[in-house]
């Protein structure tokens, strides 16, 4: 059973949707329980025949009483095997609610690596503190990269407990694809040699789109016929913080604003830089998304970017736009021809390092080893029950 704080579109939740789908469907049988109401992925996982249910508990703040006896009940009605919880509230919830089901088997899933907690709320941050303190509960602590481990054990989380899996794409799904790249450039109305530098990810502090913009400007001064696409949620028109950064910079005529889309392998393919932009990050699964489709990379130091991006883009400082601008100039300068050359290595970087068969093999590898752990104590198989 996985227990994650809602099944909105982003990387904890894609790579939770990628794992549920791509398992051995039969040797695991995969539950959902959100914290959170309704999202994308809920839809999509039901979809493709997996329960998912919802506590109904509201954004923010500590785990709530009723979501807490919705929980129990369900564990307590559907006895899993293992309860896999995923981001810190989710943890938090699923410690003390396992613990009232006398659930055994337990995972913690952790994907943060800010160390400074700057963009957490207050509450967020108590829960943040307290996972910490009871993080001996868990069997296995998985954080997604070199520089989360880091940084929770830092933090005090209890370090033989931490297991790094490193997140993976499904590189049947992001390829080259010179048929989609067509398609999304007439829908833009641009041509096949338009340059088109792509930034997509929500719209939040950590993410730092006024960076990516400063730097666009700049590169806009230089290449007047560059374009620039950002999809993501709150990426519209309608979000006044981001339209002013478009003023301030004169990009207003030259920027695509596509909000939440989950066609990201098509509009991928119409690139031919991917940016990153963010100060904090663990493993952006963009990056390796946009190397798989082979799109040069452009990202800032953040986590373990530059692990991931090696020498098939360029990685430069956080929060600085003239590196940035100045790494998209070089990127643009190089022509048509070696872009396609550092797309194809970074496509065989993540052949070779960041596949979801990959990260799926840790996984099961991690529930063996778990249930293993436990065998003595296994419970009866739940019957299966309708979603709801």
């Amino acid at each position: 059973m996985h227990l994650i704080t809602g099944l909105q579109c982003g990387g904890a939740e894609n790579q939770l949707q990628q794992l549920v789908l791509a398992s051995d469907s039969q040797r695991f049988r995969h539950v959902v329980i959100s914290l959170l109401e309704g999202g994308a992925i809920s839809s999509e996982l039901k979809a493709a025949g997996i329960e998912v249910y919802s506590l109904g508990m509201k954004r923010g703040g500590l785990p709530s009483p009723a979501g807490m006896i919705r929980l129990v009940s369900l564990l307590r009605r559907l006895r899993p095997n293992i309860l896999h919880c995923w981001l810190y509230h989710a943890c938090l919830m699923g410690l003390l609610g396992g613990r009232l089901s006398d659930i055994q088997r337990m995972i913690w899933g952790l994907r943060s690596a800010n160390s400074e907690l700057r963009s957490y709320s207050l509450s967020t941050r108590a829960v943040v503190w307290l996972c910490a303190k009871f993080s001996s509960f868990p069997d296995v602590i998985v954080v997604n990269s070199n520089t989360s481990r880091t940084m929770h054990r830092m933090r005090g989380y209890n370090a033989a407990k931490i297991e790094v899996v490193l997140n993976g794409v499904d590189a049947q799904r992001f390829f080259p694809n010179p048929e989609a790249r067509r398609a999304v450039r007439a829908e833009l109305g641009l041509g096949n040699d338009s340059i088109l530098i792509g930034l997509f990810a929500r719209y939040s502090t950590m993410k730092d789109h006024g960076t990516f913009l400063r730097a666009a400007g700049l590169v806009h001064a230089q290449y007047p016929d560059v374009r620039f696409l950002l999809a993501g949620e709150d990426i519209t028109a309608g979000n006044r913080q981001l339209t002013k950064l478009l003023r301030e910079n004169s990009l207003q005529q030259v920027v695509y604003l596509l909000g939440t889309r989950r066609d990201l392998p098509r509009l991928m393919s119409a690139l031919d830089i991917s940016c990153l932009s963010s100060w904090s990050e663990s493993f952006p699964n963009v990056v390796i998304e946009a190397m798989a489709c082979g799109v040069p990379c452009v990202a800032t130091d953040a986590g373990d970017t530059r692990f991931i991006v090696g020498d098939t883009g360029r990685v430069v400082p956080v929060s600085a736009p003239k590196a940035l601008a100045e790494a998209m100039g070089a990127m643009i300068a190089k022509g048509a021809a070696e872009r396609t050359v550092f797309g194809q290595k970074a496509r065989e970087r993540v052949l070779a390092e960041f596949t979801l068969q990959k990260t799926v093999r840790s996984y099961e590898s991690i529930y063996d080893e778990v249930g293993a752990k436990h065998a003595e104590q296994a419970p009866r198989t739940p019957p299966r029950v309708a979603a709801t």
